[in-house]
């Protein structure tokens, strides 16, 4: 196949020219995109015929097999330095943007009314204030009667990009925070009980009541039968509620264009509508696959996702990329892609 090809033409050829033999492409990690993942999966898989499966085991666990090539591709809500991937030849781009919100159980609350500072979050997760009538959360809550519940924090105890986006966003609003705790996909938490995946932590909030916990907003949005989401105040002064809006306006700020290997967090972003804890989910393939087959698979399948998935990422909440950004992890592929090109052996069909 000559050089002059895209990329994109050459991952449909490994497609054609190999039908029946890839064995199912696999990927793991993030437990925040599984929601949009399984959609996307099936309908990749009623589009194309072609099986992909996704295990949501959260994001450090889905670094680790991606690293050692247990699958195909890895999934992330903490992108990787550049530095790092060019030690261990890997590729990363974003797939979607969305949140990550506080939830709680306090009797009477209801979905929206609560609202937090970061501080507050800090200060609660840091076991600073341990009642949800203290005089700091009653302060930024005027109308609503808060009980004399203890609170009970809740936390994950997986390793997880949505506690990489939660702990980062504390460590930029609290000195405290981030000298004690800092911000990692796990880290020291000073108390509070401990749930695996974002599943976890809500089935946790949901039971015990004067709960605390952080979720994807997707997951939060399943339980408002037992748990309410909160608002947070953002960088402008405002609080705002979590939402595809919201979650956008913060993404507008993000200039992916300087970024390299899109190494960028959109935790505290600017604006007057911006929701302060935005996260983004990041892929991450080697540039040398095991499988060229199945990596060439696992693009087609991203690629059908950022264009014809588009719906899906919307109706459940998520942010899809912007058509610019989108042209820009065509162009990152092009380049990071090439070492595919010496399997593929016919002209692409589709």
């Amino acid at each position: 196949m000559t050089k002059h090809l895209g990329v994109l033409t050459i991952f449909a050829a490994l497609i054609v020219a190999t039908p029946g033999m890839a064995a199912e492409t696999k990927g793991a990690g993030s437990t925040f995109v599984s929601p949009v993942m399984a959609k996307w999966i099936d309908g990749y898989k009623a589009k194309t015929g072609n099986a992909v499966s996704y295990q949501a085991v959260g994001s450090s666990i889905g670094v680790g097999l991606i690293t050692k090539a247990a699958v195909d591709f890895g999934a992330t809500d903490m992108p990787l330095d550049p530095k790092l991937l060019d030690k261990l030849g890997m590729a990363q781009f974003p797939i979607v943007i969305g949140g990550v919100v506080p939830v709680v159980n306090i009797a009477g609350v209801k979905p929206g009314q609560m609202q937090f500072t970061g501080q507050l979050l800090a200060d609660i997760y840091l076991g600073k204030i341990r009642s949800w009538n203290d005089p700091a959360i009653q302060a930024v809550n005027p109308d609503l009667k808060l009980p004399r519940t203890p609170i009970t924090v809740v936390h994950r105890i997986d390793g997880s990009g949505t506690t990489f986006n939660w702990s980062n966003y504390l460590s930029k609003i609290s000195p405290q925070w981030k000298a004690s705790v800092g911000e990692g996909t796990s880290v020291e938490w000073p108390l509070g009980v401990g749930g695996k995946g974002n599943d976890g932590v809500a089935s946790l909030v949901g039971l015990v009541s004067g709960a605390i916990g952080y979720l994807e907003y997707s997951y939060a949005l399943q339980r408002l039968d037992r748990i309410s989401f909160a608002l947070v105040q953002n960088s402008a002064g405002n609080f705002v509620t979590p939402d595809a809006a919201s979650f956008q306006a913060a993404a507008s700020s993000a200039d992916w264009k300087s970024a390299t290997d899109f190494f960028l967090v959109l935790t505290n972003a600017p604006g007057e509508d911006a929701y302060p804890i935005t996260a983004t989910t990041f892929v991450l393939m080697h540039k040398q696959p095991k499988s060229p087959e199945r990596s060439a698979i696992a693009i087609d399948f991203l690629r059908w996702s950022l264009d014809s998935g588009k719906s899906q990422a919307a109706l459940l909440n998520y942010v899809p990329l912007p058509p610019d950004l989108v042209e820009q992890i065509e162009a990152y592929w092009q380049h990071n892609f090439e070492a595919l090109t010496a399997s593929a052996s016919v002209p692409a069909k589709r």
